[in-house]
């Protein structure tokens, strides 16, 4: 029996919330009804001896971290503001300035990483518990079969069945794929308070080029290949086609664009506004929500649309309207002008930075309602990535073109999906699945995006395969609930 579950996005808290610890409870609630349900067929009751879960991307989320903006722990320095004193942030060209686009083998990056791993652990201490329990055969058991085979009821033995996890990265958390004995260490804290069943070296991403002359590695990783043949399933998060980010010319070992969107302008709105002074808590505590809009390139959207709403409802006080949308534009201005996006700027070309000057900068030049129907125009025709679904990349997906594989798996967009791609009489289907988030977000309303309406709800989906030995002659299941 093989699970597969991406999206989780597990934070620290000091930005949005994760999905709570209740979550998991169900989550190992259900894992132990269907490893149940896959020990009948035909009547026969069999105990299944393996349940793998492939932890397909963005399960822990460091991104989202302000812990980013200051110096190591118990090294910061504060300054004064209005009589409350905030630690200061650090600035390029700061000696200890380091983001998530720094350079890996910085003396600082690794330790800063390990810091914010940490937090995430600790905020998510509960259902990390759930995890090791899962894995250690705490949750999920049998009682054993009779020489008629049916569960013997005699001798009340139980068979306990442990939860092999095997974690690959997104591009969330494509830190935990970098080379080095130092992040050899954070991945070893990783597997213990997980309980997982990788190795301490990089935690695989890619297994098979979709392109084979691309420049980067494709990585070993036996037991997931073993699963993928057993299976017939191939996995990739599905970052990899979304140019926002992921980076063809470099591969997963690098930062990308939505890398320091995500920090300077999503996380850091909400702490700049935390600075200023005559701003209600409230105000701060809605817009700490920013991190969970979907799709990204509505953020801006999302925001103009939250500002107005707070000052409809006068919660803004002495604030107005204008002085919150100038310091998101600053941090706009701000983010344009980092070294790391400008050498994203390619002459002559229609490329990432001159979208993201359209998305976060032309409010200085233009009305509100202007940008609102011209970012509501580019997300239509998806201007960005991430958002739509990838269909079409799995009808070129290698292990669907060779017949290799059956099902092909994507997480990154958030949007589960189960779509046939092809049927055979030798091989039988080949399905595309999307694993979609175990995730609270904010959704755009569609029925008119220009009044800038968005949706909460906490998403949670996982598929289920099984081998034919197991749950008479069912092949998957595909399971999503959303709670609000």
């Amino acid at each position: 029996m093989l699970v597969i579950i991406s999206d989780l996005h597990l934070g620290d808290g000091t930005t949005a919330e994760s999905i709570p610890a209740s979550a998991f409870y169900l989550f190992a609630k259900r894992l132990r009804q269907d490893a149940h349900f896959a020990s009948m067929r035909y009547g026969k009751y069999r105990p299944i001896e393996e349940l793998d879960v492939i932890l397909m991307g963005d399960i822990i989320d460091p991104l989202h971290s302000i812990k980013w903006f200051f110096p190591l722990a118990g090294q910061e320095k504060y300054i004064s503001n209005a009589g409350q004193d905030f630690a200061r942030i650090t600035e390029p060209g700061d000696p200890d300035y380091v983001r998530p686009w720094s350079d890996p083998s910085h003396p600082l990056f690794a330790p800063k990483l390990l810091e914010v791993t940490r937090a995430i652990f600790e905020k998510n201490r509960e259902s990390m518990e759930i995890m090791r329990k899962l894995a250690s055969g705490e949750f999920i058991d049998f009682d054993s079969a009779n020489a008629g085979g049916e569960r013997d009821t005699v001798t009340h033995r139980k068979i306990p069945l442990k939860v092999r996890f095997h974690y690959m990265v997104g591009n969330h958390d494509w830190y935990y794929h970098l080379k080095g004995e130092a992040f050899d260490r954070i991945r070893q804290e990783i597997i213990d308070t997980m309980g997982l069943s990788n190795r301490p070296t990089p935690f695989p991403y890619d297994l098979r080029k979709y392109k084979p002359d691309l420049p980067w590695q494709i990585d070993e990783a036996p037991e997931l290949e073993k699963i993928f043949r057993e299976y017939r399933v191939f996995c990739r998060h599905g970052d990899v086609y979304d140019s926002f980010n992921f980076d063809a010319e470099f591969g997963r070992d690098h930062a990308t664009m939505g890398d320091v969107f995500t920090m300077e302008v999503c996380n850091r709105y909400p702490e700049e506004l935390k600075r200023r002074p005559g701003l209600d808590t409230s105000v701060v505590n809605n817009l700490r929500h920013i991190t969970n809009v979907r799709p990204a390139l509505a953020t801006p959207l999302w925001i103009s649309g939250q500002i107005h709403r707070l000052a409809t409802d006068n919660i803004l006080g002495d604030v107005s309207e204008t002085y919150l949308r100038r310091i998101w534009d600053d941090l706009g201005d701000n983010f344009l002008e980092l070294d790391f996006v400008k050498s994203k700027d390619k002459a002559f070309q229609i490329d990432i930075v001159d979208k993201m000057q359209i998305a976060v900068k032309i409010s200085k030049f233009v009305s509100l309602e202007i940008i609102d129907n011209l970012i509501y125009r580019l997300q239509n025709r998806r201007v960005f990535g991430g958002d739509q679904s990838l269909i079409e990349h799995a009808l070129q997906e290698p292990a669907f073109l060779d017949d290799s594989a059956r099902y092909i798996v994507y997480g990154h967009t958030h949007h589960h999906e189960t779509v046939p791609l092809d049927y055979d009489d030798r091989g039988g289907n080949q399905i595309y699945f999307n694993s979609g988030t175990w995730h609270t977000y904010f959704d755009l309303a569609r029925k008119d995006p220009r009044e800038k309406k968005f949706v909460p709800y906490r998403a949670l989906t996982y598929i289920t395969f099984y081998k034919q030995h197991e749950h008479d002659e069912r092949n998957f299941e595909t399971w999503s609930g959303a709670y609000a």
